[in-house]
């Protein structure tokens, strides 16, 4: 029997394969950012349930499987990928099995405001993103991040210049069309002093075999800027997606996000978020899976200074056989007083089988805070369920209806119209047991 340790390296070996294939970039940094996180994924290993940061998700499935990078990309006219658009998003970057799709995007670089690859505005931006490139979300510890950035090539950038508000949302469509491969989908949004924007990172599929999409986002707010943040996961129930997300938050900026995950058959998702002073986030999330799914979402609000406010509540429905896992953790330093900060994690079990892990943390360091936190699981209310039936409902339906409610709270914190549509009619089409 082989050691943990050669598997591991085995697997990350094969990953690394296509890595040697990308082309040089003209900007130093870059190649060097590249070749550190090479170097630490021949460091790292993949991480099991001894881990104590995984210790309820069980990822070797992932290890089993043999995946590789794209070799080619599948050509898709817009037509294929209607269905996807969401009507209020003019603009719009499409990434096919991680590689930039141009004939299917519609970037911008108008009043200084930039959407476009990530390739083409190293000329005009290199030295804005080189602070935050790489550097948000740390890769020297993480397997999975430092395996995205030794991939870095095609990323989406958004870059939102002084006092400039984004009238319409911004739509980063990353669609997986191949089986057995991997993807590095990657994102770097910088919102500069007083600006505003909707960003909608939409992850989807045209095809059910299994796949595995390994995302990074990075997300910078300067001083009073605001960003909307929608994450959408509706990938293939046989894919695997791994992504990291980390946000910085400087003076008195706003970070608003909700999270959606209904697809794959295991998926992690790592978001951090650093508070500096008078900074303030709403961090919202929901996990709607069945079957064998596993969605694990781990969560980290770090209060680094003090004025900042954070809210969160996630909550989870899980039918089938299916395991949901929810860490979060509040942070507050030493010195960030007057912090307030609320968390709530709602879980909801649908069949005897279905399992929650849920783990709420605080940790403060400042005597001067309210903070709250609180968790739940459990299944409907027969009360509710009664009351319903005594308005003429029957069982069925009365149930149906408390599940959608349950989640279409999340969702009507998404300010998109369309898009809450769609997803309230996935959550409705999900959540509704057939008599």
């Amino acid at each position: 029997m082989s050691a943990p340790g050669t598997i591991n390296a085995g697997y990350l070996e094969s990953l690394l394969a296509g890595q040697p294939h990308l082309p040089a970039s003209p900007l130093a940094w870059l190649n060097a950012l590249r070749a550190e996180a090479v170097d630490r994924v021949g460091v790292l290993t993949v991480p099991t349930l001894r881990d104590e940061e995984w210790r309820f998700t069980d990822i070797s499935l992932l290890t089993k499987m043999s995946f590789h990078p794209v070799r080619a990309t599948i050509s898709l006219q817009a037509a294929d990928i209607e269905r996807f658009y969401i009507e209020e998003a003019t603009t719009r970057l499409v990434f096919v099995d991680g590689v930039y799709a141009p004939q299917l995007s519609s970037g911008i670089t108008d009043n200084g405001v930039t959407v476009i690859n990530l390739e083409a505005g190293f000329a005009a931006h290199a030295a804005a993103i080189e602070p935050y490139l790489g550097r948000l979300t740390e890769f020297r510890d993480n397997v999975f991040a430092a395996l995205n950035t030794a991939f870095l090539h095609d990323a989406a950038l958004i870059v939102v210049p002084r006092d400039i508000s984004v009238a319409v949302p911004v739509h980063l469509l990353f669609i997986a069309t191949q089986k057995d491969v991997v993807s590095y989908p990657r994102c770097l949004l910088l919102a500069e002093s007083g600006s505003a924007v909707t960003v909608i990172e939409d992850y989807v599929s045209l095809q059910e075999d299994a796949y595995f999409t390994n995302a990074v986002t990075e997300i910078a707010l300067v001083d009073n800027a605001r960003v909307n943040h929608i994450r959408v996961q509706r990938e293939g129930v046989k894919a695997f997606h791994i992504a990291n997300c980390a946000v910085s938050l400087a003076r008195a900026s706003n970070y608003q996000s909700v999270s959606v995950a209904f697809g794959a058959r295991i998926s992690r998702y790592n978001l951090n978020v650093q508070l500096a002073e008078e900074a303030e986030c709403a961090v919202d999330g929901l996990a709607l899976i069945s079957g064998r799914q596993l969605a694990d979402t781990h969560t980290c609000i770090d209060h680094a200074k003090p004025h900042a406010v954070s809210h969160q509540m996630h909550k989870c429905i899980v039918g089938g056989s299916a395991h949901a896992v929810f860490n979060g953790k509040i942070m507050v330093r030493q010195g960030a007083q007057r912090t307030d900060s609320r968390q709530s994690s709602r879980n909801l079990l649908l069949t005897s089988k279905a399992h929650v892990d849920t783990k709420p943390q605080l940790e403060i360091f400042a005597d001067d805070v309210k903070c709250t936190h609180g968790a739940t699981i459990g299944q409907l209310d027969n009360e509710e369920v009664f009351y319903l039936q005594s308005r003429g409902l029957s069982d069925t339906a009365a149930r149906n209806m408390l599940t959608y409610a349950f989640g279409a709270e999340i969702i009507e914190r998404i300010s998109i119209s369309s898009l809450k549509c769609q997803l309230e009619q996935t959550v409705l089409e999900q959540t509704t047991i057939q008599p």
